[in-house]
C-alpha cells in the first residue's frame, strides 16, 4: 500500500528549467476584442521549428519523468496486471465463429475463426505482424454475407485516417484491394463489393489541415480504388460527415448524415432498384434516428425524436415516414442505450443511474422478463434476429470482462469465457453517492476503494470526468487502474452533466451557454469527496481525456487550489480556434465556436483552458500534460500552446510537463506496451507529487 513519505525528489524543488518557448506578435479581433496568440506558430505541427520544440520537450519531461522513484515496481506490477487473457463476443456468420483474443501482454488483439462455439479457433488476422512495435492497429471488421470476405480497417500511429484491405476467409489470402484516406467509416458490405466513406487525399498538413467533403463510394473486390463509384456527396455542406450501412437481406441502404446538431438526418436506399433515390426518413440533425434492424418488413428505429430518453419504434420498410411509426418501447424514465433485435425478440438496455440493466420483450414491445445480469455494470450483446444464439460481454470496475452465453427463452446465462487476473476482485467494494451541484442538480458520481477502507480524510484520490458530446460515462474495467486501487487509492467517476446518463435533456444542460455545468458539477463533486472525509486537497489527482482533458483545464483555473496533481490529456485546449483543426467544427454542437456571435466568443472566452492560465503567482497542481504527434483528432497544438503558456507562466512551485507520446494518436488502437510506458509515467508523476511509496 502506498504511504505519504517526506522523502526528497526532484518533485519537490521550486524550480524547474523548461524549453523557451518563442513568443510572436500575432493578436486576433473577435468582435471588438483583441486576443494575443504568441504560440500560433505551434500549430505547424511539421515545421522544422515546432519538431525541435517537440524534441526539446521531450527531454526535459523524460529527464524529470527518469528520475522519480519506484519506475520499475509501477512498470512490473503494471505489467503484471495487464497479462491476462481477453475474450471478446463471438459473431456467428454462416456457421463459423469469428471472435478476439488477447494472451495477455500481445500489442493488439488476434481475430480467430472456429467451426463452432466449443472448438478452439485458429487464427485468421494477427494485426500484431502488421508492425513490429504494434503501432498498426487493426480497428474494425466487416464480415460479408455470405461469409466469403472479412474487411477490416487498420489506422497507423494512432491516426483516425484508416485503410481498407481484404481477406478471403476460406483460404486467409489477402486481395488485391486496398482503400486509402477512408475516415470514420467500417466496410457495409453488399453482394460482391462494399461501401465506405472517405475523403479526398488531403494536401498539405495530414494530421492537422481540416477535414471537408466527406464522400460515400460502393467499391467492387477485384477492382482498384479508382474505379469506386461515388454514392453519395454533398458539396453544398462540406463540414458533414455522410455514412453508410446495410441490410443486405432486405437489400437497403441506410445513409446517415451529422455534423451539424446533436442528432443524425436518415435516408435509406432500395438497392434492388438501381435507380432508385435516397428516401428521407428525417432531415433534422437535432434528433438521434438509428435503425437497428430490418425484420419481417419492418425496420426498428432507436430514436430521441419526441423522446428524449429514447425509444423504440417500427415502421414499413417500404413506407417509412414518421405517420407510420408505432411505438414498440416507448419513452421510459430510464434511458433506452440499445436495442438488439434477437431469436425473434427484442432485448433492450435502460440505464438507471449510469449502469445498464437489461430486459426482454416480444416484437409487439411485450415484456417477457429481465436479463439477471452479474452485478451493476456494462454489458453488450452479440446476436442475429434470425437466430436464438445469444451472447453478452460484462464487465464493471474490478470485473474484466466476461463473456457469457445466453439462453433468451430460459433466461439463463452460463459463463463461456472468463479471464483470470491477478488480483482478487471481491477484495473491492463500489458505491454509488448523489451530491448537491452548485445550481441544485443531482449529480451521480460511483466510487470504487479497498474494502475496509476508512474514511480518515486524507486518502489518495483519482476523480475523473467527461461530460460531454452525449457519451455515458459506464462502470467500466481498466488493469492500469487495479495498481491504483490496490494502493489505497479511491477512483472516483463524475457522471456530469454533458453526457447521455439521463437523456438529452442532460446532455444539453452541458453544452454551448450552460457549458460551465460540468465544471461546476465536476468540482462539486471534488469538494464533495473532501467534506465527506474521503480525501483532501493534497491527496486529489484530476484526471481527463479529450473533452475531459478541456474539463480539467478548466476546472485547475478556476479552482487551482482544490486539486494537487493534475492529469489533462489530449485536451480540447483553445476553445476559440479549436474549429479550425481537423474535425473541430463537428464539436460545434456542443460548444458553440467563437465566430457565432460576440456572446458566444465571449462565454467560450471565460473557461477556455489557454486562455485563463493565471500568471500571478497563484499555486497550481502539478500538471502532465499529455498529447501524441499523430493525434489528428484533437491536435496536439491544443496542449503545446497551453503547455508552453503554463510554463510561462508564473503558477507556483510545482512541475508543469508536457509528455508527447510518438507514432500516436487521439487513443484509440494505442499498443500495449505504449499503453504500459504511458501509465508508468502518469503514476510516477502521481505518486512523487503526493508524495506517496509503493
Amino acid at each position: 500500500m502506498c504511504t505519504a513519505t517526506s522523502l526528497s525528489v526532484n518533485a519537490s524543488a521550486t524550480n524547474y528549467e523548461y524549453p523557451e518557448t518563442k513568443k510572436i506578435n500575432i493578436v486576433d479581433d473577435y468582435f471588438g476584442t483583441k486576443i494575443a496568440d504568441p504560440y500560433r506558430w505551434l500549430e505547424n505541427d511539421t515545421s522544422a521549428e515546432t519538431t525541435a520544440w517537440v524534441e526539446a520537450q521531450r527531454k526535459t519531461t523524460s529527464d524529470y519523468l527518469n528520475s522519480l522513484p519506484y519506475r520499475d515496481s509501477i512498470r512490473k506490477r503494471l505489467s503484471e496486471l495487464m497479462n491476462y487473457e481477453k475474450y471478446g463476443c463471438p459473431t456467428v456468420k454462416h456457421g463459423k465463429y469469428f471472435y478476439f483474443h488477447n494472451s495477455g501482454l500481445q500489442n493488439q488483439s488476434v481475430l480467430y475463426i472456429a467451426n463452432d462455439s466449443n472448438s478452439q479457433g485458429e487464427v485468421l488476422l494477427d494485426p500484431n505482424t502488421l508492425s513490429p512495435d504494434g503501432t498498426v492497429a487493426l480497428n474494425n471488421i466487416s464480415i460479408s454475407d455470405d461469409g466469403k470476405y472479412l474487411a477490416y480497417t487498420i489506422s497507423r500511429s494512432g491516426s483516425d485516417w484508416v485503410e481498407i484491405f481484404v481477406l478471403e476467409i476460406a483460404t486467409k489470402k489477402l486481395l488485391t484491394d486496398h482503400i486509402k484516406w477512408a475516415k470514420f467509416t467500417d466496410a457495409a458490405w453488399y453482394k460482391d463489393g462494399f461501401f465506405y466513406s472517405a475523403y479526398d487525399k488531403p494536401q498539405g498538413q495530414e494530421y492537422s489541415g481540416k477535414n471537408e467533403n466527406h464522400k460515400i463510394y460502393y467499391h467492387k473486390i477485384g477492382t482498384p480504388q479508382s474505379s469506386d463509384k461515388l454514392i453519395y456527396h454533398n458539396p453544398k455542406y462540406p463540414q458533414r460527415f455522410y455514412t453508410a450501412s446495410t441490410d443486405e437481406r432486405s437489400n437497403t441502404l441506410f445513409m446517415f448524415e451529422s455534423g451539424a446538431g446533436n442528432g443524425n438526418g436518415l435516408y435509406i436506399k432500395d438497392l434492388s432498384k438501381p435507380s432508385s433515390e435516397f428516401v428521407c426518413i428525417s432531415s433534422t440533425q437535432e434528433h438521434s434516428i438509428i435503425p437497428m434492424d430490418v425484420f419481417d418488413g419492418k425496420l426498428y428505429l432507436l430514436t430521441n425524436l419526441d423522446a428524449p430518453n429514447n425509444k423504440l419504434v417500427a415502421t414499413d420498410l417500404k413506407n417509412p415516414n414518421k405517420s407510420n411509426w408505432i411505438d414498440i418501447l416507448p419513452e421510459k424514465e430510464e434511458v433506452l442505450s440499445s436495442a438488439s433485435l434477437i431469436g425473434g425478440k427484442i432485448i433492450a438496455v435502460y440505464d438507471k443511474d449510469a449502469s445498464n440493466h437489461a430486459y426482454v420483450y416480444n416484437l409487439s414491445g411485450k415484456f417477457l422478463h429481465e436479463v439477471q445480469l452479474p452485478a451493476i455494470g456494462t454489458v453488450n450483446f452479440s446476436g442475429k434476429s434470425d437466430s436464438d444464439e445469444t451472447y453478452y460481454s460484462f464487465s464493471s470496475f474490478t470485473y474484466p470482462a466476461t463473456i457469457y452465453k445466453y439462453d433468451i427463452d430460459s433466461n439463463s446465462s452460463s459463463v463461456y469465457k472468463q479471464p483470470s487476473v491477478s488480483f482478487n476482485p471481491e477484495d473491492y467494494i463500489t458505491e454509488q453517492v448523489f451530491f448537491t451541484s452548485k445550481d441544485g442538480t443531482r449529480v451521480p458520481m460511483t466510487l470504487t476503494y479497498k474494502k475496509g477502507m476508512k474514511r480518515t480524510g486524507n486518502n489518495p484520490t483519482y476523480i475523473y470526468g467527461y461530460g460531454g458530446f452525449n457519451i455515458t460515462l459506464y462502470p467500466s474495467f481498466s488493469a492500469n487502474r487495479m495498481l491504483l486501487l490496490e494502493n489505497g487509492f479511491i477512483y472516483a467517476q463524475v457522471n456530469m452533466r454533458g453526457g447521455n446518463e439521463y437523456g438529452e435533456k442532460w446532455h444539453v444542460a452541458g453544452t454551448k451557454m450552460q457549458k460551465q455545468n460540468v465544471f461546476d458539477d465536476f468540482i462539486t463533486a471534488a469538494e464533495y469527496l473532501i467534506k465527506e472525509n474521503y480525501t483532501n486537497k493534497n491527496m486529489l489527482v484530476a484526471e481527463g481525456g479529450s473533452n475531459g482533458g478541456l474539463l480539467i483545464g478548466a476546472c485547475v483555473n478556476q479552482r487551482p487550489d482544490l486539486f494537487h496533481v493534475a492529469i489533462p490529456r489530449v485536451g480540447v485546449m483553445d476553445m476559440l480556434r479549436y474549429h479550425k483543426f481537423t474535425i473541430g467544427w463537428n464539436w460545434a454542437s456542443d460548444y458553440g465556436t467563437s465566430e457565432d456571435s460576440k456572446e458566444m466568443f465571449e462565454y467560450l472566452k471565460t473557461y477556455s483552458p489557454l486562455h485563463n492560465i493565471k500568471n500571478d503567482g497563484t499555486r497550481y497542481p502539478a500538471i502532465l500534460v499529455t498529447t501524441a504527434d499523430h493525434d489528428d483528432r484533437v491536435v496536439p497544438a491544443h496542449s503545446f500552446k497551453y503547455a508552453a503558456t503554463l510554463q510561462a507562466s508564473d503558477t507556483g512551485d510545482r512541475p508543469k510537463f508536457i509528455r508527447i507520446d510518438s507514432k500516436a494518436g487521439h487513443g484509440g488502437g494505442k499498443p500495449t506496451a505504449k499503453v504500459i510506458d504511458e501509465y508508468v509515467d502518469i503514476y510516477s508523476f502521481i505518486f512523487a507529487n503526493l508524495g506517496l511509496t509503493l
